[in-house]
């Protein structure tokens, strides 16, 4: 099974940073990283920032060891880490994932 996981990060610097440890290690397939406005509560305050989401994709076994190298790597107290299952694609893209991960 495939998942792709997502994170977002204050910067584009950090979102490339951490985008490419993964890929070298070949724990992820592609990285795709674009601009948000993110709104929400943080500790009990109201919030709005510009942040960068970082979305991957990868083998559900993986999972945690992606998560491990984005908290390794990320700035955030708590870190949005999370993955979808990705629950139809095309056989040639899964083979990709299958072929270009560990």
């Amino acid at each position: 099974m495939f998942v792709e996981v997502k994170f977002a990060t204050d910067s584009l610097e950090k979102a490339r940073k951490i985008g490419d440890i993964l890929i070298d290690k070949k724990l992820v397939v592609c990285v795709q990283i674009f601009p948000i406005e993110s709104h929400y509560f943080w500790k009990k305050e109201r919030c709005e920032t510009n942040e960068f989401m970082v979305t991957m994709k990868t083998k559900r076994r993986l999972f945690n060891r992606v998560e491990k190298v984005i908290k390794e790597n990320h700035s955030y107290e708590v870190a949005e880490i999370i993955a979808v299952p990705i629950a139809k694609g095309s056989r040639e893209f899964f083979k990709w994932i299958e072929d270009s991960t560990i």
